[in-house]
C-alpha cells in the first residue's frame, strides 16, 4: 500500500537539480517540471497540476511488442498505481494503416510505460513523497528526503557536440515543401507538420547536465527529463497533448509562434499581430477543427467545447498561440482510448490528420519515433496528463547517437525558404546548447 510524507523545501531550484542528479542510479527515471512558467499571467493556469512531478526507478515495466494500447491498459487496469512513460510517434501505425520505414538511428521502443518505486511531487515549497510502507518505514524515507536534499551537485559539463549534420539539405527541403503545397493545391491536405532531422553521432553527452543547459536556456510548462537505461529524451517542450481530470479531457494545441519584444511596449505589439495574424489563425483553428473531431469520438455527447480559441501565452523566449478544447469522457469508455484517439496529436500531423500523416512519411527523411510523441504521468485515480515532445534533444548512449528534429506547419500560404529559415532559427537554439557545454 501507498503511503506519503510531506516535507517543506526551502529552496525547490536547488532540490530539482539535487533530485536531477540523485536519481542517477536509477535505470528508469521521469521528471517532468512545469518552471512555474504558466503561474502568473497565462489564463490556464488552473491547468497545471504540479510544479514537479517525478517517478523514479521502475517496479513494473509495460513494454509491448505489439497490441500496444490492449496492453498498457490492462497493465494499468491490474496495477492502479502511478504510470510514467511515454508514446512514440510511430504508433500511428497500429490505430491507422500506415507504416514507418525512414532512418532511425535512435532504436527506441515504440511505447515504454513504469510503475515506479518513489513518487516525488513538489507543490510551491512542499515536497510529498509516495512509497510503499512494505518496503519502507517512516524513518527510512525521512533518511532518504535528506539524503537528497544534502547531495552535493558539481557542474557536470558534458563534452561538446562537434559534428552536427543535417539528414536533408537545404534545397531538398525547399524542393519538399513546394511538393507538399502541390499537393495541398490539389486539395490532398490542407496542412501538414513537416520536419527534418539533425544528428550527432559517435557523441558522448552526459544527459544531465545537458539537460539542465536546455531548461535554463528555455524554461517550458511542460519540460521532461526521461531515463530509459541508456535511453535519454531531454525536453523543453511548451506544449500540452492532453490532460485529463475526472471525467473531464483537455487538448491545448499550439500553432502560431512569435519573439519577445526587447520590452514592455514591443512586446505588446508583437503579441497584437499574432493575434491578428491571418495564417497563424488559420493554422490554429484548422488544428482546433481536428482536434474537436479526435475528442467527440470518446465524449458525452455535446460535450465538446472550446474554451479558448487563439490565446496568446508568454513564455521567458517566445509568444505562443494556444488554444484550449475540453469534453467530458463518455462513462463506457477506457480513459486510455480518450488517448488513442486523438494520437498522434494533430500539431504535429496536420489535416486531414491520416493523409497528412503519408505524406510526412513520404518525404521526411527520418523516423519520427519520440520525437513528436508524448510523455507524462497517469496517477491511481485513472487520471493523467501529456505533453507534445517537441524542442527536445534524443540520445541513445549505446550507440552514442543524438538527435534533434525541427520543422513547421506547412500551408497554401507558406513560403518554402522563410520556412526554412524558421527550422535552422529552432535549429540553432539546441546546438546552442549542445556546443557551448
Amino acid at each position: 500500500m501507498r503511503k506519503k510524507l510531506t516535507f517543506h523545501i526551502a529552496n525547490t531550484s536547488r532540490f530539482k537539480e539535487q533530485l536531477l542528479f540523485w536519481s542517477k542510479k536509477f535505470q528508469y527515471v521521469s521528471i517532468l517540471d512545469s518552471h512555474e512558467v504558466n503561474q502568473k499571467e497565462n489564463s490556464k493556469a488552473e491547468y497545471n497540476t504540479y510544479e514537479l512531478l517525478a517517478g523514479i526507478d521502475a517496479l513494473q515495466i509495460i513494454e509491448p511488442k505489439q497490441d500496444f494500447f490492449y496492453y498498457l491498459s490492462e497493465g494499468i487496469d491490474q496495477a492502479k498505481d502511478w504510470w510514467f512513460g511515454y508514446l512514440a510517434y510511430d504508433l500511428k501505425n497500429e490505430i491507422e494503416e500506415l507504416k514507418s520505414e525512414n532512418q532511425d538511428g535512435l532504436e527506441f521502443p515504440e511505447m515504454n510505460f513504469f510503475r515506479p518505486r518513489w513518487v516525488f511531487i513538489l507543490d510551491v515549497d512542499t515536497l510529498i513523497i509516495h512509497y510503499f510502507d512494505e518496503e519502507f518505514s517512516e524513518e527510512e524515507i525521512y533518511r532518504l528526503a535528506n539524503e537528497i536534499q544534502n547531495l552535493e551537485v558539481k557542474n557536470e559539463a558534458s563534452l561538446a557536440v562537434n559534428e552536427i549534420n543535417s539528414r536533408i539539405t537545404r534545397n531538398e527541403y525547399i524542393d519538399s515543401v513546394n511538393q507538399l503545397k502541390d499537393h495541398i493545391r490539389r486539395g490532398d491536405i490542407y496542412e501538414v507538420n513537416f520536419c527534418q532531422e539533425f544528428y550527432a553521432e559517435d557523441c558522448y553527452i552526459k544527459p544531465r547536465g545537458t539537460y539542465q543547459k536546455l531548461t535554463e536556456v528555455s524554461p517550458t510548462p511542460y519540460s521532461g527529463f526521461y531515463q530509459m537505461g541508456e535511453q535519454f529524451l531531454l525536453s523543453a517542450s511548451p506544449e500540452r497533448f492532453i490532460k485529463k481530470v475526472g471525467k473531464k479531457i483537455i487538448s491545448q494545441p499550439i500553432k502560431g509562434t512569435a519573439r519577445r519584444g526587447a520590452n514592455e511596449e514591443e512586446d505588446k505589439q508583437i503579441k497584437h499581430h499574432l493575434f491578428n495574424d491571418p495564417k497563424e489563425r488559420a493554422e490554429n483553428i484548422m488544428i482546433v477543427d481536428l482536434v474537436r473531431n479526435d475528442l467527440s469520438r470518446t465524449a458525452d455527447k455535446g460535450s465538446v467545447i472550446v474554451e479558448e480559441l487563439c490565446g496568446i501565452y508568454t513564455f521567458p523566449q517566445v509568444h505562443q498561440m494556444i488554444s484550449t478544447v475540453v469534453s467530458e469522457l463518455r462513462e463506457d469508455i477506457h480513459f486510455i482510448e480518450a488517448i488513442r484517439q486523438c494520437f498522434p496529436m494533430g500539431s504535429m500531423t496536420g489535416a486531414p490528420k491520416v493523409r497528412a500523416m503519408k505524406l510526412i512519411e513520404k518525404y521526411e527523411s527520418t523516423k519520427r519515433g519520440l520525437f513528436s510523441g508524448a510523455v507524462g504521468y497517469i496517477t491511481p485515480e485513472g487520471d493523467f496528463d501529456f505533453n507534445v515532445v517537441i524542442r527536445s534533444i534524443l540520445y541513445n548512449a549505446r550507440n552514442h547517437y543524438l538527435s534533434f528534429m525541427v520543422g513547421g506547419a506547412i500551408t497554401m500560404q507558406a513560403e518554402a525558404e522563410k520556412e526554412y529559415e524558421e527550422c535552422m532559427l529552432k535549429a540553432k537554439a539546441i546546438m546552442r546548447v549542445l556546443k557551448d557545454e
